[in-house]
């Protein structure tokens, strides 16, 4: 019997093998010069694909065909005969000349003027809101995305290499992928199914998750995270598209006539509906932008098919290939739906050919249309708990039912595959070293524990000497209700110990109801930043810089203890309230002092600050996404707006504190994708404190002396340079991404990212609280006559990791020491 079986299963591999049709190779001009953004099309079909910018193509199809067409304006059109179903590495020339008979094109750059294909896309631009569900006053339908990663351009070198020793059988399960012709090997797959409901009316969307299902990786929250930020949901209508962080324009764009060239290519009926195809290909190298075809139909001027891909010359790292596919169902004569949507980006070091990466395959089904059933607005407000275990746990019954599309044979090997290497020692440490690369923590599950964060290992200071640092949390999985954290550290030059200690409980899930509380004692660099923290944990990084512009010797022993409750009575609005001790220190007497006027010390001096505060604030941050209902949540997305306020009450004689006070403080960050002209982020505080403090409860202004590029920070200012009680400053860091260095011919193969930053800050400090700190060895000031400013112009994507900014003083040149001029540097890993 079993042999019975394994014949047959070999013949219906045979059959398959029979019904599909490969076909890969090189468009090259008579000269022998590759010809970039040709189109490539099956006979008799709809379904092509356009080489890339080296000429080079792969279609693949379940169809049989005998023959594919190859065309582009300003040359001939060739039909290439395909001697069997596999053909690999065809040559294809295509003659100068005409490309169409029914149509006029124009080689190279199109015309912007007596173009049908612009003229067609006017029509889709008047038309573009009358298509799909913008039709219909309510709408819901159902939604299956699988996700899926494999490892590609495998060969015996790699099978064979010292990394994948012992992991030989992996190798079993490779294919060919069908847009690129490489090998690839699947390691990672996810799918989720949906219900979505829509008010264009309300202006509301409710998007209920009905089932998931994970290859073995559902307890790392870094994935899911990375795997749900990267493949965000688009409208090919809009004029930008925002995949990884950047915005491409749209070749449906109204100001597609400026970056792209259209040519109409052909029509022909589709679904029983005539459409018409258009070519278009990038105007420019380097910028953001795709090439490909769609198919619009001739009344409703709504896209039947579209597929797009980006150019290898895009500036965008890591990135080697972003192909999508789109395709609409036709359910009347003017309404069409989007059906299917394929993304496929090939992760890589290099954008060499032959270089090897990770395919990122994002697969989206939409089914099951239903329209014009209202709902009460309440009902958009009710959400299903996404994190309900009910919901990981479906059978194989629901998954035959619902999944919209069905695996293909690889696809379904992958729950078998990463089921049994997961349990292999060799990729155990693997994975453990890209997990902390990830998060920085190493992950001891025998002890429930993760040790790190292991980037802090190492720090100096002027007073601490070499610091040497270790720490952990307690971690029992991604949802944990309650988690320790702590660390020691060891300065070499003070020869003393600091440590921290902090916790958190999750003691109500719905409104996210958190207790927390802890204490440190360590030394810190006070006032490297102006809005108060109330992580008892955080460290700022000019705390310990291993190098400074200067001195750092203004550092304060600190021991703080604190206690707060928070709750989440709205999605992304989070209310807190509690309370903190202090007592304030200078760690280096000798050169930086903190003490203040003290009638009841026998000096009539104290150098010492005790302090209690009790205080409530707000957070509101519309957009965030996160992932995990757990005490700590990891966020799905960085690109939302934050607003902060806090109210903070200084009680005077309760446990031997000193002060009475109020303080105000207000923190807005928000960063704006402009377009196509990059990314815009800014930053406004406000504060100001009501009462008489001294130097060490002050507000000092964030200098940076460190050579490293800090966001919100003034680079070409000392520490405590500036010192306030009343203060307003505002950042703004604008990221062009490369749209104007692209446009330099010697600068454009660079992939530089340019970046301009302006930044001011105003202050005031009262005369009292400039008597009361006048023990202090610092000059007390604020910028109050006029705005503190400085502006900086930056280089970024240096080697794709390295950006340098060039800082400049607008004004306050006259005071001692005063640094015009600085250069600082930053690392990074961004697409």
């Amino acid at each position: 019997m079993q042999k019975v079986l394994g014949f047959f299963f070999f013949l219906i591999m045979v059959v398959s093998t029979w019904s599909q049709t490969k076909v890969s190779g090189i468009v090259v001009d008579e000269s022998g010069e590759a010809v970039p953004f040709a189109n490539i099309i099956f006979k008799d079909s709809s379904e092509g694909t356009i080489t890339n910018d080296n000429g080079r193509f792969y279609i693949e199809s379940d169809n049989t065909y005998t023959a594919i067409i190859v065309s582009f304006v300003g040359y001939t059109t060739q039909e290439i005969l395909l001697e069997s179903k596999v053909n690999y590495d065809l040559t294809v020339v295509l003659p100068e000349g005409e490309q169409l008979d029914e149509v006029v094109v124009i080689s190279g750059k199109q015309s912007k003027k007596n173009n049908p294909a612009i003229d067609i896309l006017r029509k889709i631009w008047a038309k573009k809101r009358e298509n799909g569900i913008r039709k219909f006053d309510q709408y819901q339908y159902d939604k299956y995305e699988k996700v899926e990663f494999d490892l590609n351009t495998i060969d015996s070198a790699l099978i064979k290499s010292k990394l994948f020793k012992g992991l030989e059988f992996v190798f079993e399960e490779m294919d060919t992928s069908r847009i690129t012709g490489k090998t690839y090997l699947p390691i990672f797959i996810n799918e989720a199914f949906y219900k979505v409901y829509g008010d264009n009316g309300y202006g509301k969307v409710k998007e209920d998750l009905i089932g998931n299902k994970n290859s073995g990786f559902s307890n790392n929250q870094s994935i899911i995270a990375f795997v749900q930020d990267l493949y965000a949901d688009y409208d090919i209508y809009n004029n930008y598209l925002k995949f990884f962080d950047k915005s491409f324009v749209s070749p449906l764009s109204k100001t597609g006539i400026d970056v792209y060239n259209y040519a109409l290519a052909d029509s022909t009926f589709i679904d029983n509906k005539w459409c018409y195809n258009i070519i278009y290909y990038p105007r420019r190298k380097n910028e953001l932008t795709f090439k490909g075809d769609f198919w619009v139909n001739d009344t409703t001027f709504a896209i039947k098919k579209i597929n797009m891909a980006v150019t290898k010359s895009a500036n965008i790292n890591w990135v080697k290939e972003i192909y999508i596919e789109q395709e609409f169902q036709v359910v009347n004569d003017s309404v069409f739906l989007l059906k299917r949507d394929y993304m496929l980006s090939d992760f890589s070091l290099r954008k060499k050919e032959e270089s090897r990466g990770v395919y990122g395959k994002r697969t989206t089904v939409y089914d099951n249309y239903v329209f014009d059933e209202q709902k009460p607005k309440k009902f958009y407000e009710q959400e299903i708990d996404p994190h309900d275990e009910e919901i990981y746990n479906k059978d194989d019954a629901f998954w035959t039912t619902n999944r919209l599309e069905k695996l293909n044979k690889d696809e379904q090997g992958i729950y078998k595959l990463i089921d049994t290497i997961k349990h292999v020692p060799k990729f155990k440490r693997l994975y453990t070293l890209g997990s902390v690369l990830a998060s920085g923590y190493w992950e001891i599950d025998k002890w429930d524990f993760d040790y790190g964060p292991v980037f802090s290992t190492f720090g100096n200071n002027d007073v601490e000497g070499f610091r040497l640092r270790t720490g952990g949390r307690t971690y029992f999985g991604q949802n944990d209700l309650w988690r320790i954290e702590g660390y020691t550290a060891y300065g070499f030059k003070d020869q003393k110990f600091k440590y921290g200690i902090s916790g958190k409980w999750l003691i109500g899930r719905k409104n996210r109801v958190i207790i927390s509380g802890g204490n440190r004692r360590d030394i810190e660099q006070i006032g490297a930043s102006l809005t108060a923290t109330s992580d008892v944990l955080g460290r700022s990084f000019a705390s310990s810089a291993l190098l400074t512009a200067g001195t750092n010797d203004k550092l304060t022993n600190i021991n703080l203890t604190t206690a707060a409750i928070e709750f989440e009575p709205f999605k992304n609005l989070i209310f807190k309230t509690g309370g903190s001790y202090r007592t304030l220190k200078s760690a280096s007497p000798q050169t930086f002092s903190l003490d203040y006027i003290d009638p009841e010390s026998p000096t009539g001096i104290s150098s010492q600050t005790k302090q209690l505060e009790l205080n409530v604030s707000f957070e509101y941050t519309p957009s965030r996404k996160t992932i995990g209902y757990g005490v700590e949540r990891k966020d799905v997305n960085d690109d939302y707006a934050r607003f902060f306020l806090t109210y903070t009450r200084g009680i005077e004689g309760t446990l031997e504190s000193d002060f009475e006070y109020d303080k105000v403080q207000l923190f807005y960050r928000n960063p704006i994708q402009i377009g196509g002209f990059g990314r815009l982020l800014t930053v406004v505080e406000l504060g100001k404190t009501f009462g008489e403090v001294p130097l060490g409860l002050l507000s000092p202004v964030p200098g940076n002396q460190t050579y490293f590029s800090i966001f919100n920070t003034f680079p070409n200012m000392d520490f405590y340079e500036f010192v306030t009680d009343t203060y307003t400053s505002i950042h703004l860091e604008h990221n062009f991404g490369g749209r104007l260095l692209s446009r330099i011919p010697w600068l454009r193969d660079y992939n530089l990212r340019e970046i301009i930053s302006v930044r001011g800050v105003w202050g005031k400090l009262s005369d009292a609280n400039i008597a009361l700190s006048a023990p202090a060895n610092i000059p007390l000031r604020a910028p109050s006559d006029k705005i503190y400013w400085e502006y900086s112009f930056g280089i970024g994507n240096i080697f794709k990791v390295f950006r340098i900014d060039f800082n400049f003083r607008g004004n306050y040149l006259n005071l001692p020491d005063a640094r015009e001029f600085s250069v600082t540097g930053a690392f990074g890993f961004f697409f």
